[in-house]
């Protein structure tokens, strides 16, 4: 069991509260990291292995992530120990908005992340009656639709390019194995052939497909968007291969979209691509980090590649009380600029500093991040 009080070092969290509620068996967490450049603001999660320690890790990545697109947002996260299909669900989640009742929203505005949904979103908002509480509603109730627009997929793919780009990997033509077919991967696949890349492999909790020749996205979308997930990988043309093998195939882009912890020191030597792109929270250990660096495979870190997400939630948080929804294209619009942008700069930085992109990028954000501290007096000078 995790010591909270081991958690701290000298970024945060600044704040870990934990929750239960005994009618609905509701257990939860939230964990406020660090707010020098604004309001903690993370996604809230729900699993039945919910963890205070794997919260807190992924609000410290919320933390470098909105300093690492230099938006005025602090890190943040929120987790609920729950099946998300239990048909409890938003009892519990009813629960744990009103256990909250007091940081949300003056301190910490929820958002969607693993097992949540905009309808989710909307029942945040309906429980504490305030509409600034939670972001990713569904369109027709003013908010930023993240998963229908694919925001982050659409980022990872645009931070993909530019990279490629730098490296001087032609996107057109590049083979490319994403896994996850979910809400980022999905979308990401979708982006990749609109930038005329071959996408060779996808998957799910229940399989992968791998195709050398290229897979038919369009039709996999459709078939995701009408039967769900699982359909997609036991019904449609592609060599059928065990779950975790798509990170292995050949390919010139690897993204891991899915889950954290997925690329570690044995996987690392076995990778065959030439650009890794993480578009999940979390899905490669430092160790694995080291060695795609020494085999002279580039790597994309989290906090850069998947920020569309956070740039799009920025939009919603400035439009929680308005009358007016965002403009889509605006929003896109942004995203491929800051993504781009960024994925340049932290790999140039790793170049110059003769280190990793992810060591390099958390440098430039730490920066920002100890640049607030200070002028707020939280540090000394």
């Amino acid at each position: 069991m995790t010591d909270a009080l081991s958690l701290i070092d000298d970024w945060g969290p600044e704040k870990i509260v934990v929750v239960s509620h005994r009618r609905t068996g509701m257990k939860g967490v939230l964990v406020i990291d660090n707010t020098a450049r604004g309001i903690g603001k993370g996604g809230t999660r729900m699993s039945p292995t919910v963890s205070v320690g794997e919260v807190a890790r992924l609000a410290r990545v919320m933390t470098w992530k909105w300093a690492g697109v230099d938006l005025f947002y602090g890190g943040a996260k929120a987790g609920i120990v729950a099946d998300p299909a239990s048909p409890g669900k938003e009892a519990i989640l009813r629960a744990f908005a009103r256990a909250l009742s007091n940081e949300v929203p003056r301190e910490y505005v929820m958002g969607l992340d693993m097992g949540l949904t905009e309808n989710d979103a909307a029942i945040i908002q309906d429980e504490l009656g305030d509409r600034g509480a939670a972001v990713g509603t569904p369109g027709h109730l003013g908010g930023v639709a993240y998963d229908q627009l694919g925001v982050t997929g659409y980022g990872v793919a645009e931070a993909a390019d530019a990279a490629a780009q730098h490296l001087r990997l032609p996107l057109r033509g590049a083979r490319v194995a994403i896994q996850g077919f979910g809400a980022v991967g999905h979308a990401a696949a979708g982006r990749f052939a609109e930038l005329g890349a071959t996408v060779v492999a996808v998957s799910t909790a229940r399989g992968a497909l791998h195709d050398p020749a290229g897979l038919d996205v369009p039709a996999l979308r459709t078939a995701r968007e009408e039967h769900g997930d699982d359909f997609v990988t036991r019904h449609h043309q592609g060599i059928a291969v065990p779950p975790g093998q798509e990170l292995t195939v050949d390919c010139d882009i690897l993204v891991p979209a899915a889950l954290q912890d997925v690329i570690d020191e044995t996987t690392a030597h076995r990778i065959k691509a030439k650009l890794v792109v993480e578009g999940a929270n979390l899905p490669t250990s430092p160790r694995a980090q080291s060695i795609l660096a020494e085999r002279g495979i580039s790597l994309l870190p989290d906090f850069v590649a998947n920020a569309g997400g956070v740039v799009a939630a920025a939009f919603a948080m400035d439009a929680r009380y308005s009358g007016f929804r965002p403009e889509t294209s605006t929003i896109f619009e942004t995203i491929s600029k800051r993504l781009r942008a960024n994925a340049v700069t932290v790999l140039e930085e790793a170049r110059r500093r003769a280190t990793t992109p992810h060591i390099a990028g958390r440098g430039l954000a730490e920066e920002r991040v100890r640049a607030a501290m200070r002028s707020k007096g939280r540090i000394g000078p």
